[in-house]
């Protein structure tokens, strides 16, 4: 691959990197602050109301700006006339949201979620506007103003939901937490953007874009529709219990792979789409993306799984070991998730969103076939349903790359072969050490640092050329 475009790819990972890392952590914090000012019920409550914000949002962009970012030649009257199409449909979805609070209400049985989900169903409108803003940012590759962004709007987010609920909000403090970081976000991004639309509109090139975005908006309901349907399913049918320890074992091993995953994953698109017509140049990419990303995540994944049982009992004490087993199931789903990101994004910038959505839709009829055979078993049942459904799917996307990029399976779990050998080396030193007995906190410091001192050891001595790769972007990153 190009060593400009590579670099540029790099750099722009790192800022990207750092902004989820930046973001990830301050929330963190504000949250174990929170949490001990506020009611559980408090958080039972913005919960519903985030499903049904979160379904709406996929429907904000209609998926137009994935397509900015991919066709090759967007202009100013691409832009102007999305943002236009944005802003009148963002306000249609918040009219609709507005007349269904009542009756969301009355179906759970809880009258304040009317008046909560009217105020956050104003983020809809701010997303309008704040998409395209996004699209324009991945499109010329500025990720470093989303870092300031993000850095701002969680700062000052941060502080006022503290604020509230020091003085009493309750409830409140949640609300205009999340509302407020989503707008000041927004006004960052548009004081440092140079891009401004422009007083024209084309129907003509709103119907081309939709014609890619349509694929990508049906394939992003489906997925979303399928994730809550999930979580849905196990409150119903079992215990409240047993939905805490699955969504807590879920949310340590997504922390690490939304910090890494979604900033790969941000970038690959618009890096893709500016080389689309060099196929061996996507080709090149799509493969650096792999085994990068594997090279970063499998010993995460990996050290994660190792030190799942003193992170839980020090940091949630032992009435959390229940989520340990979930932990370290996830560990196995989300080492996959570099396969996936890589495959798809290639297809997208290839324009092929008629595949994506195929694969979307045969992947969900597998992963809901699997749930529905779990549920009768249990919830561990179900958890081990989703690694069958992750090593079936990462297939399953890389399928259609064999024939567009000539880039097989097979090759793919090639490339990675070397971080996975890596990885299984440090497992194997590092697992034993749960079972010493020292305190949590010492295993947690043995562990770590012996995991990290093995994998880049070995790194160094089997001369990885990903590591030293990574070693060389770092060095100019921090000559920049």
């Amino acid at each position: 691959m190009d060593n400009s475009i590579k670099a540029v790819a790099l750099k722009n990972m790192a800022w990207k990197f750092m902004e989820r890392c930046f973001a990830q952590v301050v929330s963190f914090i504000v949250s174990l602050i929170l949490a001990r000012m506020l009611d559980p019920g408090n958080y039972g409550v913005v919960a519903i109301v985030t499903v049904f914000i979160t379904i709406f949002n996929v429907f904000v962009d209609s998926g137009m700006a994935n397509a900015l970012v991919q066709k090759k030649d967007s202009d100013l009257l691409d832009f102007s006339s999305v943002f236009y199409i944005n802003i009148l449909f963002s306000f249609v979805l918040y009219i609709v949201i507005f007349l269904l609070a009542p009756f969301i209400a009355s179906f759970y049985g809880k009258k304040e979620i009317t008046i909560i989900l009217r105020i956050l169903g104003i983020t809809l409108i701010v997303s309008g506007v704040k998409n395209v803003q996004q699209a324009y940012v991945s499109k010329h590759l500025e990720f470093r103003k989303f870092f300031y962004s993000t850095m701002v709007g969680t700062i000052i987010s941060s502080i006022i939901g503290i604020t509230i609920a020091y003085m009493g909000g309750g409830i409140w403090a949640l609300v205009f937490q999340s509302i407020s970081n989503t707008i000041i976000d927004t006004i960052v991004l548009w004081i440092t953007v140079k891009w401004r639309p422009s007083k024209e509109f084309s129907f003509y090139r709103i119907k081309k874009l939709f014609g890619f975005g349509s694929g990508l908006l049906i394939s992003s309901v489906i997925d979303v529709v399928y994730n809550n349907l999930q979580q849905i399913l196990i409150g119903k049918i079992y215990t409240p219990t047993d939905l805490a320890y699955f969504n807590r074992g879920q949310s340590f091993p997504y922390l690490i792979t939304a910090n890494i995953n979604t900033s790969i994953d941000s970038v690959l698109l618009p890096v893709m789409s500016q080389i689309q017509d060099d196929l061996h140049k996507v080709k090149s990419m799509t493969r650096n993306a792999i085994k990068t990303s594997s090279y970063i995540m499998l010993p995460a994944m990996v050290g994660l799984s190792c030190i799942a049982q003193p992170l839980v009992c020090f940091i949630l004490t032992e009435k959390w070991v229940g989520a340990i087993p979930y932990i370290k199931i996830y560990c196995m789903v989300y080492a996959f998730y570099p396969i996936h990101t890589a495959n798809l994004n290639a297809i997208k910038a290839l324009g092929r969103s008629d595949v994506f959505l195929k694969l979307e839709i045969v992947k969900k009829v597998i992963g809901f076939s699997l749930l529905m055979i779990a549920l009768r078993y249990g919830v561990m049942a179900i958890a081990y349903s989703l690694v069958i459904n992750t090593v079936v799917c990462s297939f399953i996307n890389a399928f259609p790359n064999k024939r567009l990029l000539d880039y097989s399976y097979l090759d793919q779990i090639k490339d990675i072969l070397p971080s996975v050998a890596i990885s299984f080396v440090m497992f194997l030193i590092l697992y034993p050490i749960t079972y010493l007995e020292i305190s949590n906190i010492l295993k947690l410091i043995l562990q770590i640092g012996i995991g990290i001192t093995i994998y880049i050891s070995l790194s160094i001595v089997s001369k990885n050329d990903v590591f030293n790769s990574l070693l060389n972007m770092v060095k100019r990153f921090r000559l920049n």
